[in-house]
């Protein structure tokens, strides 16, 4: 979980301005979407609680997991003794368990106050509002998409990384997701819009960004560019000032090799590449509607790893899903050793009422699961550490982070992420040193050690560069912007204009 709680001061007519607290579940679309209620926040004149009891707390929920709804409630109730005894405390719920338990939400927890759905996170400080004048709760769920999200203003969470949604929506069927069903159908952003918004945010000091996506590499399906995401990508190397650019996550079924090149021959675009395997078996993979097998998935690896020698591949795995047996657990073992992922997100088949997977033949017990989860980690480990191991002496760019090593003030080190995606702690010292290194300057270093989830560099830097995001995060500022609605349907130069016409052009 993930708390929004600080930061920049929104304006308000009020004498006393009301604080907020976010909490934050799930995917990197939810950490996006809270920046967007932050804003809103904001806008309507709230301010951060910075460690006080806040006036408003809002979750943003995910439904992806089974144990979603114990994380909610488990902290609804936690909240009861706090709005019993100030009862003008407001406390809202959002995201995709909204959009899922609506009204019984309020039915199991009656001191929420809001709860609103997926598709309309823009309604949340009119709905805090209603509730308040109203006395009384306000559930609004909106079946689809009427304001896409980016058109919002956001309260940025990093000085020095920002995320880009360029669509939301999925339009696959996966047999155990329960996301299309909560976010809809894909929704495209037009390509304007995207580099507007990603221009905002170097102008405002980033210097890396992540597009996101459902299914990432898919745009443009809705207006009918099916190379509309390898174009996007060269687009935001034409990004003055824009260092780095990612992506998540794409889809294997949908990668062409446009996306490949594009990624080789675009400078800014980082040699990374999350790619969703779930399951090593083809029956399996059969059974979960994803319409790639293994062999076409690791020939994308191969492929990737041609154009980009370098790359960093990670992925997904779901381990017991309905039906699977030991040999089809083996073949996921057999993907992982040649795939070699430099790191992978293991997950235990989650039973999601309302997708067709919860209602298949065998569902496998607890222990059976967990059985073969254990022997996924230790062979990925030890994959991931060998492919590790081999990073040891070699020079890498780090944009120093905030917050990603839990013990760096113990052993004085820094933390930072690599070009390619890889955690890397390092120790801020040596005669290249231009004052402080701070969150969000670039350094460069040797990888002295290699271990399962990390790389350690304990020699001297080998430069330092102090950036505007490195200035911004170390006086406490973040970037906010305001919501991009452009309609631009193009890359490129705008089209020439249309020759001149005597009296109504209609």
């Amino acid at each position: 979980m993930q708390e929004i709680s600080g930061g920049g001061v929104g304006v308000s007519t009020q004498d006393v301005r009301k604080t907020y607290q976010i909490r934050t579940f799930g995917c990197q679309m939810n950490v996006h979407d809270s920046e967007r209620l932050a804003g809103q926040l904001e806008e309507a004149g709230y301010v951060p609680a910075d460690g006080t009891a806040p006036d408003v707390v809002v979750f943003n929920t995910c439904a992806v997991r089974e144990n979603a709804d114990n994380k909610l409630y488990g902290n609804l109730g936690q909240l009861r003794p706090a709005k019993t005894s100030n009862p003008d405390m407001q406390i809202a719920v959002g995201g995709c368990l909204a959009q899922k338990d609506r009204g019984e939400i309020v039915k199991r927890a009656p001191w929420v106050d809001v709860v609103f759905g997926t598709h309309n996170i823009g309604s949340l400080p009119a709905l805090l509002d209603r509730a308040r004048h109203n006395a009384k709760a306000e559930v609004e769920i909106l079946e689809s998409l009427e304001t896409f999200p980016s058109t919002l203003p956001a309260r940025r969470d990093s000085a020095y990384s920002g995320w880009v949604s360029i669509s939301v929506g999925c339009n696959n069927t996966c047999t155990f997701c329960i996301v299309p069903s909560l976010r809809g159908k894909e929704r495209d952003r037009r390509p304007g819009e995207i580099l507007a918004e990603v221009e905002a945010l170097v102008a405002e000091g980033v210097l890396e960004v992540t597009l996101l996506g459902q299914n990432v590499n898919s745009y443009g399906v809705e207006f009918g560019d099916r190379l509309a995401f390898g174009k996007l990508l060269r687009a935001c190397g034409s990004v003055d000032g824009l260092e780095r650019v990612r992506f998540t996550s794409p889809h294997p079924a949908a990668f062409t090799d446009d996306v490949i090149d594009a990624m080789a021959q675009t400078p800014n675009v980082c040699h990374q590449l999350h790619m969703p395997l779930q399951s090593g078996s083809d029956r399996v993979l059969k059974e979960m509607r994803r319409s790639y097998r293994s062999a076409r998935f690791l020939s994308i690896l191969d492929k990737v790893r041609d154009g980009m020698p370098d790359a960093a591949i990670t992925t997904d795995i779901i381990v017991g899903f309905p039906g699977e047996t030991e040999e089809d657990f083996q073949a996921t073992l057999d993907v992982v050793r040649e795939a070699r992922f430099s790191s992978a997100f293991t997950f235990q088949y989650s039973k999601r009422p309302g997708t067709p997977a919860a209602e298949m033949p065998g569902q496998l017990p607890k222990e059976v699961v967990q059985e073969r989860y254990d022997r996924l980690v230790a062979l990925q480990d030890d994959v991931a550490w060998q492919e590790n191991k081999k990073l040891v002496g070699r020079k890498v760019e780090l944009l120093v982070a905030t917050g990603e090593g839990r013990k760096d003030a113990e052993t004085h080190r820094m933390s930072g992420r690599a070009r390619d995606g890889r955690l890397v702690h390092f120790t801020p010292v040596g005669g290249a040193i231009d004052r402080a290194v701070r969150p969000g300057d670039i350094v460069e270093t040797v990888v002295t050690y290699g271990a399962p989830h990390h790389l350690v560099a304990d020699g001297d830097l080998l430069s330092h560069r102090r950036t505007k995001a490195g200035d911004n995060a170390e006086a406490g500022l973040r970037p906010k912007t305001s919501g991009v609605t452009l309609g631009l349907p193009s890359f490129g130069a705008p089209p020439a204009p249309a020759p001149a016409t005597e009296g109504c052009a209609l």
